[in-house]
């Protein structure tokens, strides 16, 4: 499909400091108005867009699968499907519900909810007003991470005056995990903010224990613009079968709007870049597609899957050719390690193991290290309280399946001579006690019982497998290798001994459905 034709430049400072104005690559939608200033107060919105209009749960239902309409924080679960849920969670509880707008960008590589709350905040409120008001729900809380992005939103919120559903934006602590779903409504609600490491879904209990709408900024954002444009109006721009814009990140300091459809190539081109070495899509728990996959992938979810990526949160991360793969790879993934929730040994202990023993081959470690490295990912995959640590594994696997020549000549000692520049950027360490849970297992549980490891209570004491030794296996670093395991009806109460034994309480039978 053929892009539209750019339009005038729309400048966008999603960063204190201002950055370069860009176009957009569609009609100007949800930075529309920016060309004429560069933050929409309550007026100008109003005069940009007009008064939102008003939806019953049913015909936002209609209109988010019409429009396909997705969330744009990274899993891009359909938006119909949570407005489903919430409404069926709302009708087994007492009715009441609430909507989270996440505003948390823990990336460094991300700035475009930041963009769009410093300049557009009223479009992601009509948004989640909109929503709110189908639902019934009786709170609307916004979380976010930075204090000028608090700031402005707070001022929209006071230029609105008194609203039906009582309106709040709370400053969470910045860190990776703050916009894990769990981890959001436990610190809107005042809690550590921390990921739950249970898979209860929001709709079913999020912030206060009610029914919870929780969402991406984009992602309300867009149903502002689908809601006065239509269905019909919002599939002017994009695909047929992934209508509408969407919101990316470029080289960690560029923020774009551009329609689905749209070629990757022009994209960097518009941003005065190109393909580098590889582009990092989806950001630090994304993927690597190769310079001559960049050159022709278009960014939709159905072609860059065929490339084995996602958009994710929408980072598109180039790869310069002055700077080093490998290091850069070793950097990111010490990051990565450092913003750990600080809960659970895949975590605490699995991730740092994991950089260390990656910093260790590219320093010559030999191929010996390389494997050590591969021995690490699977260490820690699909044993996480949250998603974190498999995010963390599945780049540091595409960085090796896309750079292997790189990774080979540093662990056997020649290195590259290119320096780091940090063009995956990174931020300070900020204090351990820092991505959507790890999805649910989509194969069917077998009809009999399960002992399940709560990852946020192990401590690797590891008497369990003393118990039970035919149904628990300790890793590498003395935790449980599997959180979900068969439990045999001949095996119940040795199981149940190991649940009674367990110093941290971090076991459980689960009974059969």
């Amino acid at each position: 499909m053929t892009a539209p034709a750019p339009t005038r430049p729309l400048p966008v400072v999603p960063a204190p400091d201002p950055v370069p104005t860009l176009a957009s690559l569609g009609p100007p939608r949800l930075l529309a108005g920016l060309d004429e200033a560069p933050r929409l107060d309550r007026v100008a919105h109003l005069a940009r867009h007009g008064g939102a209009p008003r939806l019953t749960a049913q015909e936002l239902v209609a209109l988010a699968e019409d429009t396909d309409l997705r969330g744009r924080g990274g899993a891009g679960f359909p938006f119909a499907r949570k407005v489903s849920a919430v409404l069926e969670g709302m009708l087994r509880s007492d009715g009441k519900a609430a909507v989270v707008v996440n505003g948390s960008e823990g990336e460094p590589s991300c700035l475009k909810d930041t963009a769009l709350l410093l300049h557009v905040p009223h479009l992601v409120l009509d948004g989640a007003l909109l929503a709110a008001d189908a639902l019934g729900a009786q709170e609307i809380a916004v979380g976010v991470t930075r204090p000028d992005v608090a700031d402005s939103v707070q001022r929209a919120i006071d230029e609105r005056g008194p609203v039906g559903p009582a309106l709040r934006v709370t400053l969470l602590t910045e860190r990776f995990v703050t916009g894990e779903g769990s981890a959001m409504t436990s610190g809107l609600g005042g809690g550590p903010g921390l990921p739950s490491g249970r898979k209860i879904r929001s709709s079913e209990r999020g912030l206060n224990g009610v029914p919870t709408l929780l969402s991406n900024t984009e992602t309300y954002a867009q149903l502002a613009v689908a809601a006065r444009l239509g269905a019909l109006g919002y599939r002017t721009v994009g695909l047929p079968a992934e209508p509408g814009t969407l919101m990316l990140t470029v080289a960690g300091n560029r923020v774009v709007e551009a329609p689905y459809g749209v070629p990757l190539s022009r994209v960097l081109a518009l941003c005065g870049l190109d393909q580098g070495q590889g582009v990092l899509i989806g950001g630090y728990h994304g993927t690597f597609i190769s310079p001559a996959d960049a050159q022709t992938a278009t960014l939709s979810r159905a072609a860059l899957a065929a490339h084995g990526a996602v958009l994710g949160a929408g980072a598109v991360l180039p790869l310069p050719y002055d700077t080093c793969p490998a290091g850069e790879t070793v950097r990111v993934a010490h990051w990565m390690a450092a913003e750990s929730a600080g809960q659970c040994g895949p975590c605490v202990l699995g991730l740092p193991a994991l950089a260390d023993q990656l910093d260790r081959a590219v320093r010559g470690g030999g191929d010996d290290a390389l494997e050590a490295v591969r021995a690490r990912m699977r260490a820690v995959e699909k044993r996480g309280a949250c998603s974190h640590p498999d995010g963390t594994a599945r780049f540091v696997a595409s960085a090796l399946a896309a750079f292997p020549e790189e990774f080979e000549r540093h662990a056997r000692g020649f290195g590259c001579g290119r320096p780091v520049t940090g063009a995956l950027p990174v931020t300070g360490h900020r204090p351990p006690p820092a991505a959507p849970s790890a999805p649910p297992d989509p194969k069917p549980l077998p009809p009999q019982e399960r002992l399940l490891v709560d990852w946020t209570l192990c401590r690797g004491h590891g008497l369990c497998a003393d118990v039970v030794p035919g149904i628990i296996k300790l890793g590498t670093d003395g935790y449980p290798q599997r959180a979900s395991m068969p439990l045999p009806a001949r095996m119940r109460r040795r199981a149940q001994l190991a649940v009674r034994r367990c110093p941290a309480l971090a076991l459980r039978v689960q009974q059969a459905n």
